[in-house]
């Protein structure tokens, strides 16, 4: 099947970039979210974002220019009728995507395919209630989705093998690294990824070392380009403890994935990182 036109639900962080993403890579894109002012927001700030690239000379006036001519904004998701993709980014909870899923079955053709980026709900789940699980497949970009290479292509239950071909295929179309993976909690990179957050959370509740120190020496002795603290800042610290808790309940309370409380009082505080403009660091803009 060949892919034409994009649909992508929810104008936040993930949904914007994945937007721009698509427009940068000629891929004429239709964003969608709940009210007028958001999308907007969000389509102002994909702008911005195409103009900075083009100052920075990382993409040319020309492509920066085709770009925003293939980004439209809509709060009607009739508009993705003819769609061979739609890629959902909407908050983590079951109920919101699974709502999603019922209304665009409704709207869109049997050949389109539904993609979720979700980053550790059950595709088999989310899925579950569908009339075609077969087209249904999670297809998980990691933030920031204009600059991280990777994205995960995931196999629900009843997705079929040439849904994960297409998605596989598409992925390299706009310069992407894709891999394949089977529904599991957490899929590949967050449940590697889970011991890397609380782990160091435990070392600092432990007074071993500090948020600095653990972060710097990650850094400097693992070479990790972020330390596990500031990652969480710039992922959101909400997210991230979301996640982890999905974790921990699919594999069914399994300990090494525990989230940890202190996690979660940052959340309580609406400490949240780079968006809060505070976290475990503090940040001016």
């Amino acid at each position: 099947m060949q892919i034409k036109k994009i649909g992508v639900i929810g104008s936040g962080t993930m949904g914007a970039g994945i937007a721009q993403l698509l427009v940068q890579n000629g891929y004429p894109v239709m964003l969608f979210d709940i009210d007028e002012k958001t999308v907007a927001r969000a389509k102002e700030s994909i702008e911005s974002k195409l103009d900075r690239l083009v100052v920075k000379e990382k993409i040319s006036l020309t492509t920066s220019e085709l770009a925003k001519r293939n980004l439209s904004t809509t709060t009607d998701m009739t508009s993705f009728a003819d769609c061979q993709l739609v890629i959902e980014a909407a908050p983590e909870k079951l109920e919101i995507k699974r709502s999603i899923f019922s209304q665009l079955e409704e709207i869109c053709t049997k050949d389109s395919i539904l993609a979720s980026n979700t980053s550790s709900l059950s595709i088999t789940e989310i899925s579950g209630q569908s009339a075609n699980p077969e087209r249904i497949a999670g297809l998980h970009f990691f933030n920031p989705a204009p600059i991280m290479p990777l994205v995960e292509v995931v196999e629900g239950l009843k997705t079929a093998s040439s849904t994960v071909e297409t998605l596989v295929e598409f992925a390299k179309t706009i310069r992407k690294s894709p891999v394949m993976c089977k529904d599991t909690p957490g899929f590949i990179v967050n449940r590697v990824a889970r011991p890397f957050y609380n782990e160091a959370l435990r070392i600092m509740n432990d007074n071993i070392a500090s948020v600095e120190q653990i972060d710097c020496i990650m850094k400097r002795a693992g070479n990790f380009k972020m330390g596990p603290f500031e990652l969480q800042d710039l992922i959101g610290i909400d997210i991230n403890f979301a996640t982890t808790k999905s974790v921990y309940e699919g594999f069914h309370g399994e300990s090494r994935f525990r989230p940890h409380y202190y996690q979660e009082r940052m959340v309580q505080s609406g400490s949240l990182g780079r968006k809060t403009k505070g976290g475990f660091f503090e940040y001016d803009n």
